[in-house]
């Protein structure tokens, strides 16, 4: 019966106050694949699912770095309504060269960043404290990544060659392109993405179906399922809900252009 309650209650956090995201300036995109801000609305706070999609990301929220890491299933973490959240999402194969840790240690966890070993963590943190607004606080938070990708070791190629496969939905001849064995391969996305490449290929997949969803006013939920790559229907069903707790018709009403619209 909880689970049904979640099923229906559950708001994706793109719903969740105003999402935006933009791309990092010249200095970061080897490191960071996209810089954004979540502005949650005030009000009676809602449960926000927050689901996979590959990526680690570092954040500013409540006066702290944090590093969340890869999840395999959907968080739903209590945010307080009116909080702006900054962050920056990791290309792949930068967040663990850039956190000297591996990810599978930092699967489905939120760690402050003090806690990891960045010994300019204190003072980043007391330096975004210090900025009057979010806007503010965003601006800087840039120019701190800039700072330290200076020093930042260089991502792993064959790790964006891996998630590039996990995305376009081709994993086929991978291990040929890259010269390694499935042991290698298993070893290497564990140390990147915190996981296999199959759990990697069914959160990206997921990720496709979102992208429809944002796309799509009137979409047939089995054309969604064909296009974004799902065996058939009940295969959609099952994978979106293991990954979100929600059902594909409920992402669909949440995220669709029509309900955008409205």
């Amino acid at each position: 019966m909880a689970s049904e309650k979640r099923k229906d209650m559950a708001l994706l956090a793109a719903r969740a106050g105003h999402y935006r995201e933009y791309a990092p300036p010249p200095a970061l995109r080897r490191h960071f694949s996209r810089l954004w801000s979540h502005a949650l609305h005030n009000g009676p706070p809602a449960m926000v699912a927050i689901v996979p999609d590959g990526y680690c990301d570092l954040l500013w929220i409540d006066g702290r770095l944090v590093v969340a890491g890869p999840d395999r299933t959907a968080a739903f973490p209590v945010i307080q309504p009116g909080t702006t959240v900054i962050g920056a999402r990791f290309a792949p194969g930068a967040a663990a060269p850039w956190l000297k840790t591996p990810l599978s240690a930092l699967v489905g966890c939120s760690v402050p960043l003090a806690d990891i070993g960045r010994k300019d963590t204190a003072e980043f943190e007391a330096r975004l404290a210090d900025c009057p607004d979010p806007s503010a606080a965003t601006a800087l938070f840039g120019r701190l990544l800039e700072e330290t990708a200076r020093d930042a070791e260089e991502p792993a190629r064959d790790a964006a060659m891996i998630f590039a496969s996990a995305d376009d939905g081709r994993p086929s001849g991978l291990l040929d392109r890259l010269g390694i064995s499935e042991r290698q391969l298993r070893r290497r996305c564990h140390h990147h993405f915190g996981y296999g490449a199959k759990t990697l290929e069914r959160i990206r997949r997921f990720q496709r179906f979102l992208d429809l969803c944002r796309k799509s006013g009137t979409m047939p939920l089995a054309r969604l399922a064909l296009e974004a790559g799902f065996a058939d229907q009940p295969h959609m069903t099952r994978e979106v809900g293991e990954l979100s707790t929600l059902t594909p018709a409920v992402i669909l009403d949440q995220l669709s252009m029509r309900k955008r619209a409205g």
